[in-house]
């Protein structure tokens, strides 16, 4: 083979570091091009949803994940204290005691049913949260380097040319010959422009800014969201940080500078506040257009994030989404590129990840639809408050809200398969994510199952096998752990076939057994 590296990722973002770390665990060599010199200042989410916690956490990022929360927690406590003159007050308990919020309504974490499927069992990655963007992106930049993953910053991508065996990418620094391209290069992807993927969707209706800005008059602001009668706006959780969404089309020119004048005039309209705003650290202007590609592969080009999917930024699901396509599709590509699988395996990151991106994309429509100023919508904003103030309803939002309801539709009829699997906690004192930091499948045996091991021992290079005790799930005899963390076979205890389904399991998802395999 003739190529550079084995994948490039055009787009050295949140997803694209993640991406690359994901192929690099699994043996591949990879070239992320990212055309920005250093992380991008502009402000964008400040918080991230359980789905993105744990995947880190399964690969080994808590710690640091949690020191980042420790001094964003740090920031908003001293915000609220400022705007209490020198006193912690009960606003700490509007971004501590929060879950999230759908639509700009507030969930309380202590209305959360932690006994509902989906909620409850991340283990330590479910107390992360309140962690920035650009801090995840500086987190996942330092974990790349670590893997010695080639990350070209200032190089741009140009253009490109696929065939069956390769892909030439032309950049602003020369040219690379890899396997495989994966756009992961945001919403207005070049790589999916000129890889020609349809991209259907919905058009804008709503402008958006998002700043943190020097003003003077902010005391009469409230802080988190609030919905007036000309829009919503939402205050901190750090000082100067503002949002104003108004509903009354799209912008002009989105590209347009944001400027302190424009910033005052549209947080006035829709606060009601007489602030002036003195200066402007950093602003963004966005929009609730929600498109998503057809398809996630054509040939040797892939896309991943927001190349592949774009919507509003309510609820903090982009990046998680992103994430979620990043460990879906990491290993599967290494695994392709190794010889471990064949390329069919592809297909299933397009089944798998399509339909929770075509429902991310719904529930930031649903949120718009519940934001609008007009008398219909803000009846429906009023229901749903009222059923965001009770358990059932808080605990269904907030579900939805961590992705408690993705299920890849995978063989097998255990409750598991399919799902995230729960953060296990065995009885050597580890943690079921403990042993997911190599990006390698494990299959759990829970009950000393000497024929169960036998079944996995073609797979020793693939799947890490561990036997231990999980007294908290005394239900359960074994469980199969994709590398991105899913359940791809579970079996009860007592069940008189325990090992029913595991042998195709393997195979389907790790190729044939070590043994089994025709030389070449």
């Amino acid at each position: 083979m003739d190529h550079d590296v084995d994948v490039v990722v055009a787009g050295g973002g949140p997803v694209g570091l993640m991406l690359a770390c994901e192929l690099r665990l699994g043996g591949a060599r990879v070239a992320v091009l990212e055309r920005l010199t250093e992380v991008n200042p502009m402000i964008k989410g400040g918080a991230i949803t359980t789905p993105s916690a744990e995947a880190l956490y399964r690969r080994g990022m808590l710690p640091a994940l949690a020191e980042l929360q420790r001094q964003a927690t740090d920031r908003f406590q001293a915000f609220v204290r400022e705007r209490n003159g020198g006193h912690g007050g009960g606003a700490a308990g509007q971004g501590l005691g929060i879950v999230g919020h759908f639509a700009g309504i507030m969930l309380r974490a202590d209305l959360v049913d932690h006994t509902e499927p989906g909620l409850g069992d991340a283990g330590p990655a479910a107390e992360v949260a309140f962690v920035a963007q650009q801090d995840i992106e500086r987190l996942l930049g330092g974990r790349a380097d670590e893997l010695g993953v080639d990350v070209r910053r200032g190089v741009e991508l140009t253009g490109f040319t696929a065939d069956d065996g390769a892909v030439t990418v032309r950049t602003s620094h020369g040219t690379l010959r890899a396997g495989w391209l994966v756009g992961c290069d945001g919403g207005r992807s070049a790589v999916r422009k000129l890889a020609g993927f349809e991209f259907p969707g919905t058009d804008p209706e709503i402008t958006c800014h998002q700043a943190v800005v020097e003003m003077t008059g902010a005391q009469d602001l409230k802080i988190g969201w609030t919905a007036t009668d000309t829009g919503v706006y939402a205050y901190g959780p750090m000082p100067g940080r503002v949002v104003t969404v108004e509903f009354d089309g799209p912008p002009a020119d989105r590209d347009a500078p944001v400027t302190a004048e424009d910033l005052q005039a549209r947080l006035r309209r829709v606060s009601g506040v007489d602030v002036t705003i003195t200066g402007v650290r950093t602003a963004t202007r966005f929009t609730d257009h929600a498109r998503q590609a057809a398809e996630y592969r054509k040939g040797r080009v892939l896309l991943a994030g927001d190349a592949a999917h774009v919507h509003s930024a309510f609820g903090s699901q982009g990046l998680s989404l992103g994430i979620g396509d990043a460990m879906n599709l990491g290993w599967k590509l290494a695994a392709v590129i190794g010889g471990r699988a064949p390329q069919g395996l592809l297909d299933t990151y397009t089944s798998e990840r399509h339909p929770v991106g075509a429902w991310v994309l719904d529930w930031t429509r649903s949120q718009v639809a519940a934001m609008r100023p007009d008398p219909q919508s803000r009846a429906l904003r009023g229901i749903v408050s009222d059923l965001a103030g009770t358990v059932v309803g808080t605990t269904y939002l907030t579900a939805r809200l961590n992705g408690g309801g993705v299920r890849y539709g995978l063989p097998g009829e255990h409750p598991l398969t399919g799902r995230s699997t729960p953060d296990l906690e065995l009885t050597d004192g580890s943690r079921l994510a403990d042993h997911l930091h190599g990006g390698r499948a494990l299959l759990l045996d829970l009950t000393d199952d000497p024929e169960l091991r036998a079944l996995a021992a073609g797979y020793a290079g693939r799947v890490h096998t561990l036997t231990a005790g999980c007294p908290y799930r005394p239900d359960l005899a074994a469980v199969l752990v994709r590398p991105d963390g899913f359940t791809a076979w579970a079996a009860d205890a007592g069940a008189p076939t325990s090992t029913a389904g595991l042998v195709e399991a393997l195979e389907e998802w790790f190729g044939v057994p070590e043994g089994a395999m025709t030389p070449d």
